[in-house]
């Protein structure tokens, strides 16, 4: 199973998504969509499932979700706070217990492993800018996810 990975897009689609995600069984917006032709647009690649973050005041997705996809739960929400690890976020990550944590915010791609568990942030799929533009796959493998971090910008689609 592939889960495509996206954050950030602040509005903006990027044209080589289609060929990014072209075999993922699910696409999870982490928030900061900026529009909803953004999900408009990826629900014609695979199913999405998405959250709002700090800038989509104007949107009705909720602030954090978990889904089960195959048997494999997932925690999505924009902005985690590791800082303090504490509020409504992490008290729902002790007590689902999802295998993977999904958010976006920081701009910045990072993916690791705590206690079992893979935390994943795709990094920032906005407009260009001096940011380093990323989305994630997740693949499934044996019920062990994998995370895959892929640049935007360096991908041809003509």
């Amino acid at each position: 199973m592939k889960i495509g990975v996206i954050s950030d897009t602040h509005g903006f689609i990027d044209p080589s998504l289609p060929l990014v995600f072209r075999d993922v069984d699910h696409i999870l917006h982490a928030g900061d969509i900026g529009s909803l032709s953004v999900i408009d647009f990826l629900e014609q690649i695979a199913p999405v499932t998405a959250v709002n973050g700090n800038n989509d005041w104007n949107l009705t997705f909720p602030y954090y979700k978990t889904i089960s996809i195959g048997q494999t739960k997932i925690f999505l929400t924009h902005n985690l706070r590791f800082s303090s690890r504490t509020g409504v976020y992490w008290e729902k990550i002790f007590i689902e217990n999802p295998e993977i944590i999904v958010f976006g915010h920081t701009h910045k791609a990072t993916a690791f492993y705590e206690n079992g568990k893979l935390f994943l942030n795709p990094g920032y799929a906005g407009q260009h800018n001096q940011l380093k533009r990323s989305v994630a796959i997740i693949h499934i493998r044996d019920k062990k996810p994998e995370p895959e971090i892929i640049p935007l910008g360096q991908i041809h689609t003509t």
